[in-house]
């Protein structure tokens, strides 16, 4: 016998406000809403709601809401509804609980507890319309001795390098993951912006080879798309070995998501289950490692770096020493508050490490060896705003990766619930009447908003700190300072307390 386990949220009509269009019944991927021909009237099932929030915003007279329901069981601290729900579902199915998007849970969020510091007199601000403000970042190895012609020039000896307008990139989102709109909207909007947007594991469907230039590839455990045209396209190739969201076991995007086009991209059949391994069954060392990023160097004529894409655990800095000697050009970590498409719960709530701790410790690392320069740094997992990005650069990173934030963009609503393939805004699914509901058109031009945004932000930061590039910015933890941090924290992070002198 299964438990009746009641709904996390009520569906609120307001009778006399609607109109019976039934809007919200054509909207609905989830049939949540329906017409009663004998009540004359719409009603709603609240146990097949999601909080997708596509009801509310599109009904004409603004007649509904979702609430948090206020049935409960008997109070108790130590065992939550949610915990006890959890249980009977689990009672119920025998199977692992899945969820979507990132760590909703009330964990530290550091880059809250951390303040910019500003100046005033001795060091004037920079004020960032009028006067020049850099924000253009370059990825890659620059551990290689300045060299000049006979005439004095500098001559160009750099490795492969990614040129960034801003210190900003879309994450890694798979192809079936996520839907072939939402891919385009991507693309098209890292092509006007002049940065990257990397394909995640499910290769590159054909029509988007044209935007390869500011594609990032995916090499994952599962070789999903994998061949000499996919890496020979990109303007750099990633090396995935974790993700924030699940460090320590592979991917899974369930048969449903497996349409044509996506078994084509992905090179499996139609409707089969598309499972990644935990590792890489040809990695087991930092020797092993060190001979894909060479094999992948040499299948592309040495001609685009080579990215490590790592989740940020407890030994992250002494793995981020390993890869910067294995002969990576960028580090990609990311953190546990990372979003995914699918992943065990326990497995998103519990493993893992917050970014901000992960960089802090893998930056002063690297500069401890004096092996800084050999490598970049990027993050993500969860950064929220344009001072999460200058507080990163600031602990160390070169640029940041964006994912949730890009597909809020789009319309998610981070219902957490991507792994059904029933995405009422069209991002992440793969049915054809759901896809159509996002336009590339409007997609990407919010994506390219979204940026500039945060470009036009980030200078202004940057001014009122009297600090006019990017570069000076990096590593530079002077301009930071805690609140609320004990002193652990605070050591960790390389910063001073709010109020203390130097």
């Amino acid at each position: 016998m299964d438990f009746y386990i009641p709904p996390e949220y009520e569906v609120v009509r307001t009778a006399d406000l609607c109109i019976g269009c039934r809007v919200c019944e054509r909207q609905c991927a989830n049939e949540v809403h329906k017409f009663d021909k004998d009540l004359g009237k719409m009603i709603a099932d609240s146990s097949k709601c999601v909080n997708c929030h596509r009801c509310v915003s599109l009904c004409p007279t603004h007649a509904l809401k979702i609430v948090k329901s206020d049935d409960t069981y008997k109070l108790n601290y130590n065992w939550s509804m949610q915990t006890m729900n959890e249980v009977y579902r689990q009672a119920n199915s025998g199977g692992v609980l899945l969820s979507s998007m990132g760590n909703p849970t009330e964990a530290p969020i550091y880059f809250n507890k951390i303040l910019v510091n500003a100046s005033q007199v001795t060091n004037p601000p920079i004020d960032p319309l009028r006067e020049p403000m850099e924000t253009v970042v370059y990825l890659g190895k620059k551990d290689v001795d300045i060299q000049r012609d006979e005439k004095g020039r500098l001559i160009d000896n750099l490795p492969p390098q990614l040129k960034l307008t801003t210190p900003i990139m879309f994450s890694a989102m798979s192809y079936g993951s996520i839907s072939y709109n939402a891919h385009e909207s991507l693309a098209r909007a890292a092509e006007e912006l002049g940065i990257y947007y990397n394909t995640g594991e499910g290769g590159l469907h054909q029509d988007f080879y044209k935007y390869g230039k500011n594609t990032i590839v995916q090499v994952a455990s599962g070789r999903f798309g994998v061949h000499e045209q996919y890496l020979k396209t990109a303007a750099a190739i990633e090396i995935k070995m974790g993700q924030g969201a699940k460090p320590g076991i592979g991917g899974h995007l369930p048969g449903m998501k497996i349409s044509d086009d996506v078994s084509k991209t992905r090179m499996i059949p139609k409707g089969v289950d598309a499972i990644s391994p935990a590792p890489h069954h040809d990695i087991y060392s930092i020797e092993d490692l060190r001979q894909l990023i060479f094999s992948l160097k040499e299948a592309t004529a040495y001609k685009k770096p080579v990215i490590v894409k790592v989740a940020a655990v407890h030994n992250v800095a002494a793995i981020a020493s390993g890869i910067a000697r294995s002969g990576a050009d960028i580090i990609a970590i990311d953190g546990y508050r990372g979003g995914t498409g699918a992943a065990p719960t326990r497995i998103r709530d519990n493993v893992g490490i917050p970014i901000e701790l992960a960089l802090a410790q893998v930056d002063e690392r690297l500069r401890q060896e004096g092996i800084r320069d050999s490598v970049s740094i990027v993050v993500g997992g969860s950064i929220h705003s344009s001072s999460d990005v200058v507080k990163a650069i600031a602990l160390g990173a070169d640029a940041c990766y964006i994912a949730t934030a890009a597909v809020m963009a789009l319309g998610c609503h981070l219902c957490r619930s991507c792994h059904i393939g029933k995405c009422n805004w069209g991002i992440a699914t793969q049915r054809p009447d759901l896809v159509k509901r996002l336009n590339p058109d409007v997609g990407s031009k919010r994506l390219v908003n979204l940026v500039h945004a945060w470009t036009h932000e980030i200078q202004e930061m940057m001014g009122g700190m009297g600090i006019n590039s990017i570069e000076a910015l990096r590593g530079n933890r002077l301009m930071l300072r805690g609140v609320g941090l004990n002193e652990t924290e605070l050591k960790i992070l390389g910063i001073h307390h709010a109020g203390e002198s130097m």
